[in-house]
Formats: structure tokens, C-alpha cells, sequence
């Protein structure tokens, strides 16, 4: 009987965008190398197969092989939604050079500590560099155990020999298997790789912790399908030239997809922050012009970020010829300029031909629009040359119109500020706020916000 003849016989194996002919980057999602030849549908069966394991009544179902342990990673536990879940996936991807190893080394030692008998194995590395690392970390102790290998099997045959609890692997893109075609860190070895990892965690009850690598864009290197198979999903992301670092999660079957851990990165290792306010603002001894504190939200947790303008000498004939710069960092350039705009057609500050510097303190990123007022109000201040309040914060986001809009969590950003000492808050109209210890100041335009500070003079 001849074979059945498929209509478009490659497909990619990323997003399933189908080929009559073999190309080597999908015309969909762009992956190269990711297009792979399929064969002629088969008729499924119908007949009943042996169960793995027998349906029970949800009634019935133990939960104790469920429950979580603690990392000995505080801010870790706070993202994971209570700590390390047995026969749990967890994938954890960020740029090079973030601290992911660093992390991880120091989960694997605390979890041993606890006497969780843990497994770190590096494809990357030796473990005479690892140990070194260990060694600057304090990260010694007999339940942590180093491997380094970049064949399935060979894991396999550790994960017999130590039996641990949790197994960290670093990086999921240096493993492969001689059973499976393609070549090491390809979209078919991943994919393979990761898929029969899974399989024996779950069996064994261990929790899985993979590094994988990320693209210049920042999305995960590798098949999509990555994500869909394990269970947890963190991004570890922070600027090379920052201490901060923060870890979100993307996905979380056991927890808040919205939570997000703060970490400080020095030559000891890396430390969790539980209160890191102060990373992100400078207490001046006195008032300076160009400086306004916000609270913004990172998942749920209210972080206070201060965000400092500087504003250039106005040209001397007043003309401008385009050559004004407008440089931000650590906000979103697109809504910057646009809020820069409100500012001078709404609110009468001149911006044209003066140079407009706006950054946040700390490294810190900020994309929210609840930023807006704060820095329409640090611009104005610095183009005005007057100091706003020091126990002034201002949320809301500013619209093209020039009104001021209500954002979310405003009542648990302020309550973080008025926690740390600030004692006037601008709001939009009608966010109905009482709190005691602060003054509520609403606002429902922007030029009303910055006459209420006193620097439209």
C-alpha cells in the first residue's frame, strides 16, 4: 500500500506553522533551524489502554507529597508561593552574567543545610570552579553534591547513586542524549531532554531546577514548548552595573504569577532584600530641585523609587532647532516624551531647545503608567529650579488631555509610604483615600498638581 502523501510535510516545531518544502527558519515565529519533516498522519486507536495509575475520587487524593519546603532563600519562597515543591519543574532563565549560577549555588547549600540532600550538576562548568565558587559563598556542606556532565544517561545514573531531594542543572542547553537526533542545545535536544527529566522527577519526587538561556530579546532560547512543560516560569533580571537584582515569576502552578523577589548582588554572593526602599531612593539632607518620589508595583509588592530630572539652559535667541536631547534611563522613552509634551503644552513649562534628563535611582526599571506625575513634577521642579516637598510622593498616570488618572493599588502604595515616613501623598480625584499619618492631596490635572507644590512661579 503506498504511503499516504501529507500536503505540507514540514512543520516548525515551535509555533506548527507548515512547509510544502523544507526551509531553515520558519516563516512564522522566524525560529531557525526549528522547521522539521513530518510523516503521514496516523488513525488514532480507540482501544483502552493500561492506566498508569487508578482514578481516585479528588476526595481522596493525599496532598502531603505536595506540600512545599522552604529553600532557606526567603525571597525565593516569597516568588515560589511557600518554597520547593516535590516533583516540581522549575525553569529559571535571565541574561549572562545576571548571578543565576550564584543563585542557585546558594539555594542548592542552603536547601542541604536543611538537610535536603541536593544535586548540582553543571554542564557548563567544572566542579573545581564551582568549588571555588562555593568557597567564596560559604556554600560547603555534605548533603550538596557536585556533577559535572552533559549526557542524559550520566545524570540518570547520579540521580541513582546520590538519590537527592532537589536537582539543580545548569544549563538545560548543554544537555543531551545519544538516543535522540540533533545536534546539543538544538530545539529537538531540549526538548527531548527536558521532556524525560520531567518524566523522572515526577516519579521520584524530586524538585527540578533548570537554568536555560535566553536570546537577545529575551525570550527563552529554545523550544516554546519549554515553558508549557514545566511547572514554574522565573525570569532573574538586573543591570550588569547594579547591585539590585529582581526574580519574577512568568508562570507559577503553585503560586501568584505577580510576586517578585529582590535580591543584592556583591563580591560575597547574592543576598534577599525584604525591605529594599532603600536601593531605589537618596534621603538628601536637603531639598533638591528635580526630584520627586513614586511608588510603583512590582507584582504586588509597592516599591518606593525616586526619579531625578535635570532640565538644560534655554537657548538665548529662544529657538530651537531639534538638537534638544531627551535621555531616560530606567523608564519607558516613549511615555517619557510624551508626558514631556503635556507638560509644556498643558502646564506652560517650556521644554523646547533644553536638553531633558529624567532617571530613576538605583538601576531600577519603571514601565507603569503611575509614574507619570511624578515625573511631570521632578521635570517641572528641575526646569523651574524649585524643590518639591522631601515628604512629598506622587502617584497617577497623565493623560494626553493634561487630566490625572486613578491607577491600581493606589491605597497599598501609599500605605508603604506613609510606613516610611511620608507625609503627603498626591493622588488623582477620587481615589478616596484615609490613612492616617499622611496628607492626601487629590489633583485632576497636571497643571492643578504642580500648582499645589508651588512651583509655577
Amino acid at each position: 500500500m503506498a504511503k499516504a502523501l501529507v500536503k505540507d510535510p514540514f512543520r516548525c516545531s515551535e509555533c506548527g506553522w507548515t512547509s510544502a518544502k523544507w526551509v531553515g527558519r520558519c516563516g512564522e515565529c522566524q525560529a531557525w533551524g526549528s522547521v522539521e519533516e513530518i510523516s503521514a498522519p496516523k488513525k488514532l486507536s480507540l482501544i483502552a489502554g493500561a492506566v498508569s495509575q487508578v482514578a481516585t475520587p479528588i476526595g481522596e487524593v493525599s496532598v502531603e507529597g505536595a506540600k512545599s519546603r522552604t529553600s532557606g532563600v526567603g525571597e525565593l519562597d516569597r516568588v515560589l508561593g511557600g518554597g520547593l515543591v516535590p516533583g516540581a519543574a522549575i525553569l529559571l532563565t535571565g541574561e549572562p552574567g545576571v548571578g543565576k549560577s550564584t543563585l542557585l549555588l546558594s539555594v542548592a547549600a542552603e536547601s542541604a543545610r536543611a538537610h535536603m540532600r541536593s544535586l548540582y550538576i553543571s554542564g557548563e562548568e567544572s566542579v573545581s570552579q564551582i568549588r571555588a565558587r562555593a568557597d567564596r559563598l560559604k556554600a560547603i556542606d555534605p548533603h550538596l553534591w557536585l556533577a559535572a556532565e552533559n549526557d542524559l544517561s550520566a545524570i540518570i545514573a547520579h540521580l541513582d547513586a546520590v538519590k537527592p531531594e532537589l536537582l539543580i542543572i545548569d544549563s538545560v542547553q548543554t544537555i543531551s542524549s545519544n538516543a535522540v537526533d540533533g545536534a546539543t542545545g538544538g530545539v529537538t535536544q531540549v526538548r527531548e531532554v527536558t521532556a524525560a527529566l520531567i518524566r523522572i522527577i515526577k516519579e521520584r519526587n524530586i524538585t527540578l531546577i533548570l537554568v536555560g538561556h535566553v536570546t537577545k530579546d529575551g525570550s527563552i532560547a529554545g523550544p516554546r514548548i519549554l515553558e508549557h512543560l514545566v511547572d514554574v516560569v522565573l525570569n532573574f533580571e538586573g543591570e550588569k552595573h547594579s547591585r539590585l537584582r529582581l526574580i519574577r515569576a512568568t508562570k507559577n502552578r503553585f503560586g501568584a504569577a505577580d510576586e517578585v523577589g529582590c535580591f543584592d548582588m556583591s563580591e560575597v554572593g547574592i543576598v534577599g532584600v525584604t525591605d529594599p526602599t532603600g536601593l531605589f531612593t537618596t534621603r538628601h539632607t536637603e531639598p533638591v530641585p528635580g526630584t520627586c518620589v513614586t511608588v510603583a508595583l512590582e507584582g504586588r509588592r509597592p516599591l518606593l523609587a525616586e526619579i531625578q530630572s535635570l532640565v538644560g539652559v534655554p537657548v538665548a535667541d529662544g529657538r530651537d532647532f531639534g538638537n534638544s536631547r531627551r535621555v531616560t534611563s530606567g523608564l519607558d522613552n516613549p511615555r517619557t516624551a510624551m508626558t514631556l509634551a503635556v507638560l509644556e503644552l498643558r502646564a506652560g513649562i517650556r521644554l523646547s531647545g533644553r536638553d531633558v534628563y529624567v532617571a530613576t535611582v538605583g538601576g531600577m526599571k519603571i514601565s507603569e503608567p503611575a509614574a507619570d506625575l511624578a515625573v511631570a513634577l521632578s521635570v517641572a521642579s528641575a526646569a523651574k529650579g524649585l524643590a518639591l516637598p522631601s515628604d512629598l510622593v506622587a502617584v497617577g498616570e497623565v493623560g494626553l488631555a493634561g487630566e490625572i488618572r486613578k491607577v491600581t493599588g493606589v491605597q497599598q502604595r501609599i500605605a508603604e509610604a506613609a510606613r516610611l515616613g511620608f507625609k503627603r501623598a498626591m493622588v488623582p480625584v477620587g481615589s478616596e483615600l484615609k490613612i492616617p499619618g499622611i496628607e492626601i492631596l487629590e489633583v485632576s490635572r497636571i497643571e492643578q498638581a504642580i500648582a499645589r507644590v508651588k512651583i509655577n512661579s
